[in-house]
């Protein structure tokens, strides 16, 4: 509960005052705040209730008289029935500021609809935007976010601590545990690196855990973890017995450059140069493997990545081109052709339900000349599922861009446009070093900031200078990202990137093979 008065929600201001000053959230909110991508629309299902003149206390009712039987408003004044007996009217009461009582007394019973007009139209609308998660007071980490973009801020390259990697080749992908205790590095020279980020203190070292580099590393849960390889495997790994592997996944037949996991069903995901697209079930893993199944199949597949509540894939291809299968079942296996196409717009079938599975192919728009984005080398998602960040170079790998593009649901806006599903709200160019290797950016864990590799060193980007929410910023026309702060600390090209999920630090490696931990000082 909160404390009524003149400046909370539904609070005892003056009635003149309620009358003429449109309700927050309804008038003044709509017209200078974009709707949520996640709620497209949900401000005008909801239109203003007109606005009510005042009444002088004391003044006639203008409510309908009670039906027969039927009990009248408490508290209201019974003029009729004193002048049909020509009685006359008790006298006005004294003008006084209405209360809570007084609101609860005039409200009687059409007191929902008669408080749409005054404080309670502050009240509902406050409450609304909470269900929304828009409001003020929401969540702690919409509390604390101001205190987290200071800290990032505030930290300065002579903060970083370099982890005592040595000689392991370069580092091509980092990955915290979900509770931020381990920090995994994946090496060029088939190995896997494990530190306390913490301490940074190293904790093992797993030589030989392929045949060939060692490209992405995914955590199932806080002590099981997934490792692939261009040895064309995949290898399952416990904390509690990191002596050996727990098995060894065979069935792609090229690089295995992604894994992705859903929580839900416990199913692995992952993708390699061979184009496929493949299932692994851990619910009946042994030591000899696990079941699996191809799921889909590509040319040109680069990165590919499931939405945080698995209703979508997205896979990015060295052709400049963007798949999205809709509407995701993990349990059906896609051959060629057995899929339904979207030419336009995600839409129903003629029986009111969506298909399942629905590939749509997309060219996201970036900025600059037509080659621009010939090719995708990097693809996240935003973690509560608003939008994606890709990293895309020229056909000629001279030029490299980073790019935000909001999800877009609901009826087309051009029913025939190429590009129905992805709107790009914000971009940035990017130093273009490294030619040939793949740079790993990351969004932070509340989806505010972006960590991108930049040459020697690493940007912090927002939307905005506050470190806004994305639906909270959205540009009606795509703008460039803010540069919050910059950390130039390698001595070689950084190659990836990845922000703790529970600290206040980031981690990034470079192609020579060291890894840097920025953290501010208390």
């Amino acid at each position: 509960m909160f404390p009524f008065g003149p400046h909370s929600p539904g609070g005892d201001g003056s009635a003149e005052a309620r009358a003429e000053e449109p309700a927050p959230h309804e008038g003044q909110a709509a017209a200078t705040r974009p709707p949520s991508p996640l709620h497209p629309g949900a401000d005008a299902t909801h239109p203003p209730p007109p606005a009510r003149s005042p009444r002088r206390p004391g003044a006639p009712s203008l409510s309908p008289a009670p039906r027969s039987g039927e009990l009248g408003l408490p508290g209201a004044p019974e003029s009729s029935a004193a002048s049909a007996q020509g009685e006359p009217s008790p006298p006005s009461p004294p003008r006084r500021r209405p209360g809570p009582d007084c609101k609860a007394e005039s409200r009687g019973r059409h007191g929902l609809c008669a408080g749409l007009g005054g404080p309670g139209a502050r009240l509902f609308g406050w409450l609304k935007e909470r269900s929304l998660g828009r409001g003020l007071f929401v969540d702690p980490a919409r509390d604390n976010f101001r205190t987290m973009t200071s800290l990032y801020g505030s930290i300065h390259p002579a903060d970083s601590v370099y982890l005592s990697t040595r000689t392991h080749g370069a580092v091509f992908n980092l990955e915290y545990s979900p509770d931020g205790s381990v920090l995994t590095v994946a090496c060029e020279q088939t190995e896997v690196l494990l530190f306390d980020p913490i301490s940074s203190k190293h904790i093992k070292t797993l030589s030989e855990a392929h045949e060939d580099c060692v490209n992405n590393i995914r955590f199932l849960d806080n002590r099981l973890f997934a490792t692939c390889s261009d040895d064309t495997t995949i290898a399952l790994w416990d904390l509690r017995k990191l002596n050996t592997k727990v098995c060894t996944l065979h069935g792609h037949t090229s690089w295995v450059k992604n894994i992705e996991y859903d929580t839900n069903t416990r199913l692995l995901v992952t993708s390699g140069f061979d184009g496929n697209v493949i299932i692994w079930d851990t619910n009946r893993y042994t030591e000899d493997g696990c079941p699996h199944k191809k799921f889909f199949h590509t040319r040109f597949l680069m990165r590919m990545r499931l939405t945080p509540d698995c209703s979508k894939m997205l896979i990015s291809t060295s052709s400049g081109y963007l798949l999205i299968l809709h509407d995701l079942d993990l349990t059906k296996s896609l051959e060629v052709g057995s899929y339904p196409i979207l030419r336009a717009r995600r839409t129903t079938s003629s029986s009111g339900v969506s298909p399942r599975n629905s590939l749509e192919v997309v060219t996201p728009e970036v900025l600059g000349e037509s080659d621009h984005g010939n090719c995708i080398t990097s693809l996240q998602l935003h973690p509560k599922g608003w939008a994606t960040l890709l990293r895309c170079s020229s056909n000629s790998d001279d030029e490299e861009c980073t790019c935000v593009y909001e999800f877009q649901e609901g009826a087309p806006v051009r029913p025939v446009s190429p590009r129905c599903s992805l709107r790009l709200t914000h971009y940035i160019e990017e130093a273009n070093v490294g030619r040939g290797y793949i740079k790993e950016l990351c969004f932070s864990p509340d989806g505010r900031m972006i960590s991108s590799p930049h040459g020697y060193g690493i940007r912090l980007l927002g939307f905005d200078k506050q470190c806004s929410e994305l639906v909270d910023c959205l540009p009606k026309e795509a703008s460039p990202l803010r540069v919050i702060r910059s950390l130039y600390s390698h001595n070689d090209v950084v190659l990836t990137t990845k922000f703790s999920p529970t600290h206040c630090q980031i981690a990034s490696g470079c192609l020579s093979g060291r890894v840097s931990l920025y953290q501010p000082k208390f």
